[in-house]
């Protein structure tokens, strides 16, 4: 009778999969291989920017390979940036455009503020250098072990102050609620050029000027131009304070999880088009200060002697907690 019961038992296994047990696993396996990769890109700049576009050409480019399924979500649709970031830590299928100063609290990894760290990075072509250093490859290291991946570095801008009022020097900004990062490096550009910084998130700042919580920001053209800050600022300091990289980072739960050729390709893709899109930002700059003059925007080329001799204190004091020699380091290992 349990001989009966076995083979009765395999002879349904056999209809049921289509040529035995064996088969029917393989075909379980080809079914796995074959499913496509769901990943979303999330991030909170408006759809015009370079980094948006950014994200919506690698999603293309991996969509076309019949290996992925890439959605886009822009404008802060699924939620702030830290926020974001913690889902993807969590195992949640993201990737993000973080930035190193965003980074370095988040992850309690002060080293990072160096690549946002004010009128420190100002040369663009080095970030082309960055992920070949050792150092670079360190933080990916302490990243990873927390749950993210560092996947690219993209230019993204120079970042200025937009405001109610003319500001011609550093005394302008005294007393002037700025929304800017809510960070340490925030903290630090706020404490050493007067002003106070409102840490709140982007999609808030044109009703906050509107209203008069604000009296201005600080962000990077592109951005500003495609979320209208022209329409509640009239006055733009060109101090050019950070030199903004968008840190794109993800679930290292995703990559681990990918097959090797997926992963591959999903890096290479990324890599490749934040380089593109980081020369792309960096040619639309010009056009877009005119587009804010265009739009009765004053923008007033500021002494940035001035502003680099206000914030040299934040080196001296250590604000950010850097380690010894990093920047020198740092410069070294990109050639500098």
């Amino acid at each position: 009778m349990k001989v009966t019961k076995i083979v009765v038992w395999c002879a349904i296994a056999a209809l049921v999969c289509g040529g035995g047990v064996l088969s029917c696993k393989k075909k379980k396996e080809g079914a796995a291989s074959a499913a496509k990769i769901q990943v979303t890109f999330a991030g909170t700049e408006a759809p015009s920017t370079g980094q948006s576009r950014m994200m919506q050409e690698v999603a293309d480019q991996l969509n076309a390979s019949g290996r992925f399924d890439v959605s886009v979500q822009v404008n802060g649709a699924l939620g702030t940036t830290d926020d974001l970031v913690s889902q993807a830590k969590s195992g949640v299928p993201l990737v993000i455009p973080s930035d190193p100063g965003r980074l370095a609290s988040q992850f309690q990894i002060p080293d990072l503020n160096i690549l946002m760290a004010p009128y420190v990075m100002t040369d663009i072509t080095a970030l082309e250098k960055l992920p070949d250093t050792a150092i670079f490859k360190e933080w990916q290291k302490q990243l990873e072990a927390k749950g993210v991946t560092f996947v690219a570095d993209m230019y993204n801008g120079f970042r200025s102050f937009y405001t109610t009022t003319p500001v011609t020097n550093v005394a302008g900004l005294k007393g002037l609620r700025i929304r800017g990062f809510g960070n340490n490096i925030g903290n630090a550009l706020a404490k050493y050029l007067g002003f106070a910084n409102i840490g709140i998130p982007w999609g808030e700042v044109l009703p906050g000027i509107q209203q008069k919580t604000l009296d201005g920001c600080e962000i990077q053209v592109a951005t500003a131009y495609g979320s209208a800050i022209y329409e509640v600022t009239k006055y733009l300091a060109l101090t050019k304070h950070y030199m903004l990289q968008s840190s794109f980072v993800c679930s290292t739960k995703l990559l681990t999880d990918m097959p090797e050729a997926d992963r591959k390709l999903f890096l290479d893709t990324i890599s490749k088009t934040a380089k593109k899109y980081g020369d792309i930002v960096a040619s639309e700059e010009a056009g877009y200060y005119q587009q804010m003059k265009d739009k009765g925007v004053t923008i007033t080329e500021v002494d940035l002697k001035e502003f680099e001799a206000a914030i040299a204190p934040l080196y001296t004091n250590n604000d950010l907690g850097l380690s010894p020699g990093l920047k020198d380091r740092l410069f070294k290992e990109l050639g500098l």
